[in-house]
């Protein structure tokens, strides 16, 4: 037993990749709650080490699934009670698997979504969200945008599905189907994990220079190397922004660093309209920039487009585009030459760029505490308050005296044991929650929620498995309601 550990803290001081999935009720990172996490750790090789983790998460009592998700998962809320664990187990579970040192932590998707839920369930259950992500020679990697780029970029070797449009799909299920890989049960966590170490074995196998170079430039100080503002040298950027019919690629300017993000590099899109760019002036220019931020359909035309380079953007040398590529994909080289020496004539575009966005964005505080991660970072000593919590029994939790200063903590404290451990709260305390849950999940709710099951049984009544899961929600939803009519009455 002793040796077994040891070997296996040894192996896991080598640099790993941690390949991970959640299963969630829903799409929002912050409101949802995730239903099942899978992960396996593999070697730099992609070949598996240790063993295969599956947890699945109960839901607390102040929350209700969304009924698409339920049906795409096949995961009810009584199968995630039946082999399920509270959140807070299953949160600390999750972070232990995370912090082993110099794992990189990978996922298909996962920065703009899973890596997001993972940040909320550690927000909400007092453990750091960002330092399993950093700390300790840890990074993170998304293969999605790997596999974006491997498309535009070096696409032999690997077969592309497309959708009935013709455009290339790049959902999961479609790429094992057309690539044969062994995927036997799409959106099931441990499967779809499964599924994505294979399709990085296969993009490894086919294209090792892409993929090799990709992954050396996943974190920021290796980005900021391919980086030159001074000589707006072009660049390479692959992001779904541009859509599918651009095949989510496009070349970009280095214009400026963001005056108030040291992470965030304006750049301008070459295939954009780079003349009226230069020519409209700044409050027009802003004007635009509103509508970028409120209106989806303009965001593939608006010739700025910030680059995130904590967010591991895919990024390359101008150079890595072929012509015959460039020519697939529907790039005018000489067109995207021409707007780069524009772009280079007129060096007070810098100027004026600079200026769009020194005024910072304004952002309506939102008033729900579990949606409120980026409200911004707790002070030193919030943070041992939040250390001393997650490191304290359930059953010594109401004994310890505390100080908050970031008023975001109190009504997080009172949260996260209700909905963890409901029989430790005192006669007033379970007054109080049940109050919260009466607001949630009030009576017009619950009346939206119950017409919308009762819709999606009409629109799926020819399809058993389906109606089966509906009817576990409906009965589970019932419960909640009893519940809610019932207690300290």
């Amino acid at each position: 037993m002793y040796i077994a550990k040891l070997y296996t803290e040894t192996i896991f001081m080598k640099p790993t990749l941690l390949f991970y999935d959640y299963e969630t009720f829903g799409t929002s990172p912050s409101l949802d709650r995730p239903a099942q996490f899978a992960a396996i750790r593999t070697d730099m090789d992609l070949n598996v080490i240790g063993e295969p983790e599956t947890i699945y998460c109960c839901l607390a009592n102040d929350y209700l699934p969304q009924p698409e998700a339920v049906l795409i998962t096949g995961i009810t809320p009584q199968i995630a009670q039946l082999r399920g664990i509270n959140e807070a187990s299953f949160t600390r579970r999750i972070h232990q698997i995370f912090c082993v040192p110099n794992t990189c932590i990978v996922g298909y998707n996962n920065i703009c979504f899973d890596d997001e839920i993972s940040r909320n369930l550690f927000y909400r259950n007092f453990y750091d969200p960002y330092d399993w992500s950093w700390k300790n020679s840890n990074s993170r990697w998304d293969l999605l945008d790997v596999v974006r780029a491997c498309f535009a970029l070096r696409p032999d070797g690997i077969r592309w599905p497309t959708d009935t449009q013709g455009c290339p799909t790049f959902r999961l299920e479609k790429l094992t189907q057309e690539n044969q890989i062994a995927h036997n049960s799409a959106h099931d966590a441990l499967s779809d994990v499964y599924a994505t170490i294979a399709l990085a074995k296969l993009i490894k196998e086919k294209q090792p220079k892409l993929y090799n170079f990709l992954y050396a430039h996943r974190q920021k100080h290796k980005l900021r190397t391919l980086i030159n503002v001074s000589q707006m040298k072009q660049l390479v950027f692959v992001s779904s922004r541009f859509g599918k019919k651009r095949s989510n690629v496009t070349c970009v300017a280095p214009l400026a660093w963001h005056p108030h993000n040291k992470n965030a590099l304006i750049t301008c899109d070459l295939g954009g309209d780079v003349s009226s760019l230069i020519a409209i002036d700044t409050d027009l220019l802003r004007e635009s920039l509103d509508n970028y931020h409120k209106l989806a359909q303009h965001r593939s035309n608006f010739p700025l487009q910030l680059i995130h380079i904590n967010k591991c953007p895919v990024i390359a040398p101008a150079n890595v585009l072929r012509a015959s590529d460039a020519l697939r994909i529907g790039i005018n080289l000489e067109y995207y030459a021409d707007n780069l020496a524009k772009l280079l004539q007129n060096p007070k575009i810098r100027e004026k760029v600079a200026q769009l966005y020194i005024i910072k964005e304004k952002h309506i505080p939102l008033e729900d505490v579990d949606t409120q991660m980026y409200h911004g970072f707790f002070n030193y000593s919030d943070r041992h308050t939040i250390h001393t919590i997650c490191h304290t029994s359930a059953k010594h939790l109401l004994t310890l005296n505390l100080t908050f200063y970031d008023k975001r903590i109190k009504q997080l404290f009172f949260r996260f044991r209700a909905r963890n451990f409901p029989d430790l709260l005192t006669p007033l305390e379970k007054i109080a929650w049940l109050q919260h849950r009466r607001e949630i999940l009030n009576k017009k709710r619950i009346q939206e929620y119950i017409k919308n099951i009762e819709s999606l049984h009409t629109q799926y009544q020819y399809d058993q498995v389906k109606q089966a899961h509906l009817e576990a929600l409906l009965d589970y939803t019932k419960d909640i309601q009893f519940s809610l009519q019932t207690e300290y009455l």
